[in-house]
């Protein structure tokens, strides 16, 4: 079996034929976006996470792979989006040559990616969880109008900065945000994504570390 890398996903027709159906599809719903553009960002972001946890290069790789992947379930169905996209993503890289035990890592990781029935449950899922639910920036917002904001247009449309960054002298990962409060205030962002910031937690300590949000310089958890 070769072994599958991040650009060979990256540039595959039928991957990016999958995000786009999804991200549209999710665009006609009324969601933010989840294009090619997300899907970079967390398969980046899962990456520089096992990097700098010093984990092998393979499993880099495939956390890139799964970043990547991880929401192509949305050009079936919104609902249960998770485990459509671990099936795609199974059903692709068999047919790029990838190996059955990677397989299993990857597709693990994509359905246990949403905190509607996920958890981290491996360095490589804890990683993609935490890069995906970080996501927020306000040109993920897709709708024109403020006043027809719904709860998470409102929140990543108040996000002004945010990073992640892991601490390793403090066994820390730390979400760092810029809220406008005008528009969503720290209590409520906390409220809405409570799920989510709890879904980061259980993560940060499959990889041996604490999760901390902090929010216009505010400890939040």
């Amino acid at each position: 079996m070769s072994k599958i890398t991040y650009k060979d996903v990256k540039s595959s027709d039928e991957v990016n034929a999958y995000i786009r159906q999804g991200n549209e599809t999710l665009g006609a719903l009324g969601y933010t976006d989840h294009s090619s553009e997300h899907a970079v960002i967390v398969a980046v972001q899962s990456g520089k996470i096992l990097q700098k946890l010093d984990y092998g290069k393979r499993d880099i790789e495939l956390a890139r792979i799964a970043g990547y992947l991880h929401d192509i379930g949305n050009c079936i169905n919104r609902e249960n989006h998770a485990q459509s996209g671990a099936l795609l993503a199974r059903s692709i890289l068999r047919d790029m040559g990838m190996s059955a035990g990677e397989i299993a890592l990857i597709a693990n990781a994509i359905g246990h990616h949403d905190e509607t029935d996920g958890c981290a449950v491996n360095p490589i899922s804890a990683a993609l969880i935490l890069a995906d639910k970080t996501d927020v920036r306000r040109n993920r917002v897709r709708n024109r109008s403020k006043a027809s904001f719904d709860k998470h247009d409102r929140v990543n449309y108040a996000v002004t900065a945010s990073r992640l960054e892991i601490l390793l002298p403090k066994k820390t990962i730390l979400f760092d945000i810029q809220l406008d409060e005008e528009i969503c205030s720290m209590m409520d962002y906390f409220e809405i994504f409570l799920r989510r910031m709890l879904m980061c937690k259980r993560a940060a300590e499959i990889l041996g570390l604490r999760f901390k949000m902090v929010a216009n310089k505010n400890k939040i958890c």
